[in-house]
């Protein structure tokens, strides 16, 4: 990871406060890996659990940088190295003292689905009233996080930044960072099982993002159970598929296949298909008309939104739709996925191309059947699987659907090649791991 430094000398102050040191050379940026580390840059030498970043410290050097940030010294190089007791914490500790000198709202957003979309939907909409500074790619996390903070500056009115957990306690940590004086969670569901152990674990873990709003505000999904039942220390604004709420809102289907959001008596035509995209868009809603926005420039903004890549992407290549929602996956991502693609009208085969859910533990099996037993609810007509543990998913479909499981990518996209048809609409689907955006490459662009 990597990021440019705007201002060097208000950094420099920051980081001096923090740590005790000054900076001999001006920083113009902050790479956490050596290959992306560049002249001016302070590089974190961090430790994992298969490689130290301290190993690259000749590297660094050679390619310009002007200090690193360290648990160790290497008395052999001539770059200044600040020694602290652990660099990613110490990095940590920086980007909380610059986010302090923002008095502007600061929106976070956890769940186990659709941070990152519901992220850039409110982007969308709250851009109409604020300049808004937000979570970019993946930086989400205890590294990514102070990264992010670093990038806001005096010109923003509001900043929106997604908060991802790998495991017990990182949405606290998260949240000593950032402070923030508005906290959503999009839904609790059985994602990253493996780092966290049970649901009970992550339910307790995204809690914290309330639990740090004593003097801010909640904005809790009515619609989730576990989410409904956190303890609210601050101000609440509830919102859902309910009439018990602030924000109370209702689906219906056009007749040609899209969505219609009615969100406290406001009618919002969505354009899409997308079941997910519609119950973020009651989210974003809710805290949008809290933060000032109209209900004429919401209903734009949420009808004019593009997806991010990867996430339910609409695309055609010829006379085949493709759904591309291959970045992430987990078993209530994949069940929603499976709806939006039932959704799409036609007479052409639907078809779902799935690859591994990873990070369930001993969970795996059982999930990955639950997707196959839905593939069999709403009557797909194909399933290709590859990976594996998708094999549990193709044990369980039944025979009317034509399925075949794939232990390689070449002999997916061959099959694919040959078998696919006019008016088919295709499904694309897969942890990040499974890079399954390839498949897609393979058949279609290659």
């Amino acid at each position: 990871m990597r990021i440019d430094i705007k201002q060097p000398e208000r950094f420099a102050a920051v980081f001096e406060i923090v740590t005790g040191t000054s900076l001999h050379r001006p920083i113009s940026g902050i790479a956490t890996d050596s290959r992306e580390c560049k002249e001016g840059d302070l590089y974190i030498a961090l430790t994992g659990e298969r490689t130290d970043g301290h190993g690259y410290l000749p590297a660094v050097m050679e390619q310009g940088a002007a200090a690193a940030l360290v648990s160790k010294k290497n008395k052999e190089l001539n770059l200044q190295q600040i020694k602290v007791e652990n660099p990613q914490f110490s990095i940590g500790k920086i980007a909380r003292e610059w986010r302090r000198q923002f008095e502007i709202p600061v929106i976070g957003i956890t769940g186990s689905n659709g941070k990152t979309s519901t992220k850039e939907l409110l982007v969308h909409v709250l851009s109409t009233k604020y300049n808004v500074h937000a979570t970019e790619g993946n930086f989400n996390t205890s590294v990514g996080l102070p990264l992010t903070l670093f990038q806001l500056n005096d010109s923003h009115t509001i900043s929106i930044l997604e908060m991802g957990a790998n495991q017990a306690g990182d949405i606290e940590y998260l949240c000593s960072i950032a402070q923030p004086t508005h906290g959503l969670i999009t839904n609790i569901a059985p994602a990253h099982l493996f780092g966290f152990g049970t649901i009970d674990v992550i339910t307790e873990t995204k809690s914290a993002l309330f639990n740090s709003l004593k003097d801010g505000i909640a904005f809790v999904n009515m619609a989730d159970e576990r989410v409904a039942s956190i303890p609210i220390s601050g101000k609440k604004v509830m919102f859902g598929l309910t009439s018990d709420c602030d924000f109370p809102a209702d689906i219906h289907h056009e007749n040609n296949g899209s969505l219609t959001l009615t969100v406290d008596t406001h009618e919002i035509p969505t354009g899409s298909r997308n079941l997910s995209f519609v119950q973020n868009s009651i989210a974003v809603s809710a805290i949008a008309v809290s933060l000032g926005v109209d209900w004429e420039n919401i209903t734009i903004q949420i009808s004019s939104f593009s997806p991010p890549e990867g996430r339910c992407q609409v695309k055609k290549f010829d006379e085949i739709t493709v759904i591309d929602d291959t970045y992430n996956a987990n078993l209530s991502s994949c069940l929603a996925a499976l709806d939006y693609l039932k959704a799409f009208s036609g007479n052409g085969r639907r078809i779902f191309v799935f690859g591994d859910m990873f990070e369930l533990g001993d969970a795996s099996a059982e999930q990955h059947m639950k997707v196959g037993h839905k593939c069999t609810e709403i009557e797909l007509d194909h399933v290709f699987t590859i990976g594996n543990d998708t094999k549990y998913t193709d044990s369980v479909l039944n025979s009317n659907i034509n399925s075949a499981h794939f232990e390689t990518p070449a002999e997916l996209i061959t099959k694919l090649k040959n078998s696919l048809h006019a008016g088919d609409k295709v499904l694309f689907k897969g942890s990040r791991g499974m890079a399954m955006e390839k498949i897609i490459e393979g058949v279609f662009l290659n």
